[in-house]
């Protein structure tokens, strides 16, 4: 067996070092080694590129220079942690880091405890930059949610639209049939509505049904709900209460409407609406009573408000 000397062993120990420390030069993503205080003790290139600092700029500099300064206590804690513990690797995790120019971005961290020459540990921590991923996921969370927004809700008033005001309306019918109490629909649509429109424009029209539902809106219960029917016909979903403290609420709304005038022609808006009560768990059944509750109002000259005689 051939015998290897000292000097051979030295030369491939330098080779071997020098191999790693040029792997860590040209390796793509960030790589830095802090010591157990957590100073920087080697940041190569792809590091300094990322954050924008110069080597020169950093070694010697705790870590958490690259760290937005609400999370540089939480992330001092953590490193401590690390270095006195016994784990070799640190779980990989995702953070917001904040480069020289003020820039914040996100990477995601991986670590390993190591030691070195002086038989202290280290934190070798490796950096991958992952900023325009996350951008995307947000842009596409927010896609998401609009889509699930307009989904269930009118465009033009915020209003719940049709399809959701529906469904709403079923479930407290359901909550009526299963544990009792009371529950109230208002169905209105504004009176004359088609000669805004013929008059002034549709434009017109759009933002007098915008105000008309805000201010409706400004005089519900939390509990209540506006749904835009469609057109200038809307319904509102009043839980436990029953018809005539519905009708005294929308009475107070007709009246709220009719001396607000709308938009910058000054335009008086006037709603005619029909009241029902729970009855029996049928939304078809209640709706119907509403609207012709509602068709009588028109009958009784518009703007005001009757009661379904079945709700009596």
């Amino acid at each position: 067996m051939t015998a290897i000397s000292a000097d051979h062993l030295y030369e491939l120990f330098n080779r071997s070092k020098q191999n790693t420390e040029n792997v860590i030069k040209t390796a793509p993503l960030g790589i830095c080694i802090t010591d157990p205080n957590g100073h920087f003790e080697m940041v190569n290139p792809a590091y300094c590129q990322f954050y924008g600092y110069r080597e020169e700029e950093l070694i010697g500099q705790h870590f958490t220079l690259v760290v937005p300064a609400a999370y540089r206590q939480q992330m001092a804690e953590l490193h401590d942690v690390f270095i006195q513990g016994n784990e070799t690797h640190e779980l990989r995790q995702e953070w917001e880091v904040r480069c020289k120019n003020g820039e914040t971005r996100t990477i995601i961290a991986e670590a390993a405890r190591t030691i070195g020459d002086d038989g202290k540990p280290r934190k070798v921590t490796f950096v991958v930059d992952i900023t325009q991923r996350k951008r995307l996921e947000e842009r596409l969370t927010q896609a998401n949610e609009r889509l699930e927004y307009m989904a269930s809700h009118d465009e033009l008033t915020g209003l719940v639209n049709r399809r959701q005001g529906l469904k709403r309306l079923d479930e407290e019918l359901e909550r009526c049939e299963r544990y009792g109490g009371e529950l109230s629909i208002a169905m209105f649509d504004l009176d004359d509505f088609k000669a805004v429109n013929d008059t002034y424009g549709h434009a017109t029209g759009d933002n007098v049904l915008q105000e008309v539902t805000a201010k409706v809106n400004g005089e519900l219960r939390s509990t209540d709900v506006q749904v835009r029917l469609g057109g200038e016909e809307f319904l509102i979903i009043m839980p436990e209460i029953n018809a005539q403290a519905a009708h005294t609420a929308m009475e107070r709304i007709r009246q709220c409407v009719a001396e607000s005038p709308c938009t910058e022609h000054r335009l008086s808006v006037t709603l005619s609406a029909g009241i029902a009560c729970y009855v029996e768990a049928s939304s078809t059944r209640m709706l119907d009573r509403a609207d012709k509750a509602m068709y009588q109002a028109k009958q009784n000259g518009r703007n005001c408000v009757v009661i379904a005689p079945s709700a009596m």
